[in-house]
């Protein structure tokens, strides 16, 4: 059964504002009439009123007996009677008046009672929920939604959840039953066999496997690995009409059961999980197989440059040979003697070996300009075979008409056994086809001269690869049967979709519907705030214009105010020691978070003391102990029974809900409020440790050392509101706006700051189209294009930092179709990041790349003039940032176990661990913010400063208080003070 807290079924609350009583609770004019008309005895029309604005508020009529008091005494206030005594209200609970008056006020507001066709109705209304959710209260609030929208009023909540149990229980077995039956005998028996133990290992675990490290032998063995599962999924129907929450739901269960547990299953449902595993195994593997190709790729390119920095130091005095000769001749070429002498001169500088000089510069020409390409040779040597398997692996298809890059893959394809250094461009299946190649460095390496009628076999393969490489990271080239790398279009709103959607986005989001308006309103901004940043520079005491570019001078850090220390150090001296278990303990006994977590199949959960369970279990994954440590350091629990919980309870998507649940219960004190508006939040990644042995672990050059980047999305207000688990050698600002699409919290920001990755001009265009005011960091100004709204514009002052102009027909011709992709996302068909991936890569066939470029460029200039004209908006941008770093520094305290190395190899339990850790690091925040703010009330009261200046300067990643280490004891027997959200300053 659902819990009524993890739904939208309305309740009253007893801690309600004032202002909220008035609003919510005060019969209007036209009630009161009602009321007079209806009884003349005022304590009967008092509680009438009391159920009217209840019934108003609630959609159902609650016992009187358990409405707070506050809004008895409210509403009893305002008719002028005597406040109702417990008894009372219970007595009238239970008198026959009640239903009398419940029916006048049904007909007074418009509401029907659910009856046994209303029943029906509700049962066809959940099934419809359930053919696309699987919680439970998603489909609840589906249903509530459906009732007040049709005027019903809301039966009991338990009506709510057994209705949604039966539908969702209905739906999965049907769905379940229909993959099942439409396999042959040959097909069961095939998926028998997975289930077959041989030496203590099966292949439904081998199923499962992921790649290690990405070395030539493991990604041989893991090639083999996708045919067998390839060879297995084809002799598989895939069930193309399952929905994704469905199809996620079953294939999280799936992976969660062990051979053991999936034989206990019926017949029925182990066959269709275990169908949609395979296929779901499949598409990851060759996502797998893409970012294997890519890495291998770019790390050859890596390593050629590296070399090519090796081999000019090494040089260094060669070139300054050729330079030093070159002059002799240029002195001998000036001599004053006749012409056959000055030859004669130029003869004895070069020496009797002319063609050795020539060999020389041309060493030098051939890397002069950076081109490192000749080195990636040496190590394609090793890695040609893999790659090549990489290309059968992958089932590639171009995204538009232009499919010449496919044609010569087939072209060197068949050169794959050669050893010949240079092959013929006519040779196999015709000439080779190399219009699309516009790098001359590549095209002077292959071709040579050209007059051969030979191409240079692996410089065409090296630059084939590259362009594959760069062409699966733009979507110009998707990859069938795969997630990460398919037709991003596939998603995209239909047309049809889009013209029924448009409207309403256009104006939620403040745009105009077309793109002529739009190109008036942004050229209009441009123009006019350009001006106005251009007459300001010479008062803008903060900025400077030299030759050298602009200059932004830096400015005075404002001290702190008066008392901030004595607060600061009281507050410390008053919070004592207590363990991180402690901590936890105490906030999830606020918020029931363990009532979040049952089991993955939805049904009723069979865990003993479940309470305990998940707090040991967030106490091993958000700390790091592991589940060996966790079991030896929290006694009655072994290390199975600790790891169990995670793997069949728990859940991204379910550690979200906590993190979300911890977040509006920290938005309701009034602390902090003073630390932020909640408008605005910060986004900063930060490496985090892992094992080399998994296909994410990957050097960073910016950190240092191999790991995945911990990617935080932090309010303003200090709180974490979403967390992500990237690869390093993914571009973070790709996924700058996941988090704020994803947050389903309370805290709603509409402002984001990133670091200086975010500045990339397609972010800004599709963040200004999301409704998002992208501002991140801005790290060497100099280097960033200024455009302007028209060519000939001049500016005094500001003239030599526009460097370009925008394309105005480009954004209007293309507006259209930016805009359909940021309503896919509003539907939640794709991701940002799903976008961003292909528009963070330059491709040069992609016109929405191009377009998504040029809005990102007016958006970008906008924002660089404001904030080059706006020292504040300067400053609350570093504070915002500082505000991610500091949580970063914080979340990793609080992950101290294991040395602080991720030991999961797998990639969905990495992303759990960090979402762990954010959920431990948030309930530690909250937890700190109800000590502080009682505290700081206490404070007020013995006459320390703590006006709003000291309020603001304070901070909630307080660690001095907490013991990380030892013995931990999880007492649920210890009394806990409540949490406590009324407390104001």
């Amino acid at each position: 059964m659902s819990s009524i807290n993890e739904t939208a079924y309305p309740q009253l609350h007893a801690d309600m504002a004032e202002k909220d009583l008035l609003a919510l609770f005060t019969p209007t004019v036209k009630e009161q009439r009602f009321l007079n008309e209806s009884y003349r005895r005022v304590t009967t029309q008092a509680l009438i009123a009391i159920q009217l604005k209840t019934l108003q508020r609630l959609g159902y009529f609650p016992m009187l007996a358990d409405v707070p008091g506050t809004i008895i005494r409210h509403i009893c206030k305002h008719l002028g009677v005597p406040v109702f005594t417990s008894a009372a209200l219970k007595a009238y609970d239970e008198s026959g008046s009640k239903s009398i008056h419940q029916r006048l006020l049904r007909e007074y507001v418009g509401l029907r009672v659910l009856g046994a066709d209303g029943q029906a109705w509700l049962d066809e209304q959940a099934s419809k929920a359930a053919q696309t959710k699987q919680e439970l209260p998603d489909i609840i609030n589906v249903l509530l939604e459906e009732l007040l929208h049709h005027r019903y009023e809301l039966p009991g909540f338990v009506t709510l959840s057994r209705a949604a149990t039966r539908a969702r229980t209905r739906v999965n077995d049907e769905i379940q039953r229909r993959i099942s039956l439409a396999l042959t005998d040959k097909q069961r028996g095939l998926i028998d066999q997975l289930f077959t133990t041989r030496a203590g290992r099966s292949q439904w675990e081998q199923l499962k496997r992921e790649p290690k490290q990405p070395n030539v032998r493991e990604v041989v063995s893991f090639l083999t690995h996708i045919e067998a599962v390839r060879k297995l999924a084809d002799d598989l129907v895939k069930p193309e009409d399952v929905p994704v929450s469905k199809r996620t739901q079953f294939v999280l269960e799936a992976r969660a059961l062990n051979v053991r547990e999936m034989m206990a299953l019926k017949s029925v449902k182990r066959y269709a999980l275990a169908v949609l595993l395979i296929h779901a195994q499949l598409q990851k593997a060759v996502d797998d197989v893409a970012e294997i190709f890519i890495r291998t790729v770019r790390n050859m390119h890596n390593v050629a440059r590296d070399r090519l920095k090796e081999y000019q130091l090494a040089h260094v005095e060669q070139g300054e040979a050729l330079i030093a000769q070159f002059r002799e001749m240029l002195t001998a070429f000036e001599d004053d003697g006749s012409d056959p002498e000055r030859i004669e001169k130029m003869r004895g500088v070069l020496g009797d070996d002319p063609a050795t000089w020539i060999e020389r510069c041309d060493e030098h020409m051939a890397f002069a300009g950076n081109n490192y390409y000749p080195f990636m040779l040496q190590p394609y040597r090793s890695k040609r075979a893999l790659l090549f398997q990489c290309l059968d692996a992958m089932l590639l298809k171009s995204s538009s008409p232009d499919e010449s890059l496919l044609r010569v893959i087939t072209w060197i394809t068949q050169f794959r056994a050669s050893h010949k250094e240079y092959v013929r461009a006519d040779a196999g299946f015709g000439p080779v086809e190399l219009s699309w190649l516009t790098e001359r460095k590549w095209r002077a390496l292959i071709e040579g001269s050209g007059a051969s009628g030979l191409v240079h076999r692996k410089y065409l393969e090296l630059c084939v690869f590259t362009h594959v490489m760069e062409e699966l990271k733009s979507g110009d080239l998707y990859v069938q049967n795969s997630d990460q790398f398919d037709d991003y279009r596939d998603h995209l709103v239909t047309w049809e979709q889009f013209e029924a959607e448009v409207g309403g986005y256009s104006a939620m989001v403040g745009l105009p519907a077309n793109g002529d308006d739009l190109v008036t309103l942004l050229k209009q901004q441009l123009t006019e705030l350009s001006q106005k940043v251009d007459d300001r520079i010479p008062e803008n005491e903060h900025v400077g214009i030299t030759e050298t570019g602009l200059l932004i001078r830096r400015t005075d850090r404002a001290p702190p105010p008066d008392g901030l220390p004595e607060v600061d150090q009281a507050i410390t001296n008053s919070m004592a020691t207590t363990s991180i278990l402690d901590v936890l303990t105490e906030t999830e006994r606020w918020l029931d978070l363990h009532k979040l977590f049952g089991p993955l199949s939805g049904f009723e959960s069979k865990v003993d003391d479940p309470r305990k369970r998940f707090l040991t279990t967030l106490f091993c994954y958000g700390c790091n102990l592991g589940p060996t440590q966790t079991a030896l350091s929290v006694k009655g629990l072994s290390r199975k029974q600790v790891a169990w919980l995670n793997l069949h309870h728990v859940t991204e998507e379910r550690l979200d809900k906590a993190i979300f649940k911890v977040v509006n219960s920290y938005n309701r004190f009034a602390l902090p409020q003073y630390w932020g508006t909640g408008k605005s939040a910060s986004a900063d990644g930060t490496k985090w440790n892992v094992y080399e042995q998994n296909l994410m672990s990957e050097y960073h050059l910016r950190y240092g050392g191999y790991g995945g980047i911990g990617y935080y999305h932090v309010s303003d207000m200090y709180i974490a509101l979403f967390g992500n688990f990237i690869p390093c050698g993914v571009y973070e600002a790709v996924y700058i706006l996941d988090g704020l699409v994803k947050n389903e919290s309370d805290i709603q920001p509409d402002t984001l700051h990133g670091d200086t990755q975010a500045q990339s001009a397609p972010v800004f265009g599709l963040a200004h189209l999301l409704g998002i005011k992208l501002m991140p960091r801005i790290r060497n100004i100099k280097e960033l294009v200024f455009f302007k709204a028209e060519p000939g514009l001049q500016y005094r002052h500001i003239q030599t930092l526009f460097r370009g102009t925008i394309d105005w027909d480009l954004l209007a011709l293309h507006y259209r179709d930016m805009l359909r992709v940021a309503v896919s996302i509003k539907l939640g068909k794709i991701t940002p990041s799903m976008i961003l991936r292909r528009l963070g890569t330059f491709s040069r066939k992609n016109k929405l790349y191009f377009a998504f470029r040029e809005l990102g460029r007016v958006i970008r200039t906008l924002f660089l003039l404001n904030y080059i004209n706006d020292v504040e908006l300067r400053r609350s941008i570093h504070a915002a940032t500082n505000k991610s770093e500091e949580f970063n520094n914080f979340v990793k305290w609080l992950f101290f176990g294991g040395e602080g190395i991720i030991a999961e190899n797998l990639r969905h339990e990495q992303r759990k661990v960090i979402k762990y850790s954010q959920l431990v690091a948030n309930m530690v925040i909250l937890h700190n913010v109800q000590w502080m703010s009682r505290k700081l009330k206490e404070l007020q009261g013995q006459g320390y400063q703590v006006g709003e200046p000291v309020l603001k300067a304070l901070s909630p990643y307080r660690t001095a208080h907490i013991n990380r280490y030892g013995d931990y004891t999880l007492d649920l027997s210890r009394a806990v003070e409540p949490i406590d959200y009324k407390i104001k300053f």
